[in-house]
């Protein structure tokens, strides 16, 4: 198990760009479920790691929306979900969850319990602790 400890809020981006560094052969299995308490930092992680690999417009949470779509200048495509408020598998087959898992974009989700029989085996599984106010990202390769 691999591990960035975040230990202040403007240690972020320099987290982001250690775990790009390190999944950057794994950009390929480019999806990527972020799992953590509320309030754990996934949403501030995601857009550190969108800022680094260049997205070009402002990255914001998909809470309502339930995915966002951003490119980088190089034009690759990442799409962020946040599943939170999604109840039932009918519900997240009916946006066409599984074109988007099956496309070449890089993929980030929140809260992806209800996907997990959806998503590959080579989905990376990234867990967001909190440990005495200092954020823990932990994930496997």
């Amino acid at each position: 198990m691999t591990q960035i400890i975040i230990k202040d809020v403007n240690d972020i981006y320099e987290a982001a760009k250690t775990f790009i560094r390190i999944n950057k052969l794994n950009f390929q299995n480019n999806i990527f479920a972020f799992y953590g308490d509320m309030g754990a930092g996934k949403t501030t992680f995601i857009k550190a790691i969108c800022k680094e690999l260049g997205v070009k417009d402002e990255v914001t949470s998909p809470s309502f929306a339930i995915v966002n779509e951003h490119k980088t200048k190089s034009n690759t495509i990442i799409y962020h979900f946040d599943l939170y408020r999604i109840e039932k598998l009918p519900e997240l087959l009916d946006i066409g969850f599984e074109e988007y898992i099956n496309s070449d974009a890089i993929i980030f989700i929140e809260w992806p319990q209800i996907a997990k029989n959806l998503l590959p085996e080579t989905t990376i599984n990234v867990n967001i602790t909190v440990i005495e106010e200092k954020r823990c990202v932990e994930f496997k390769l």
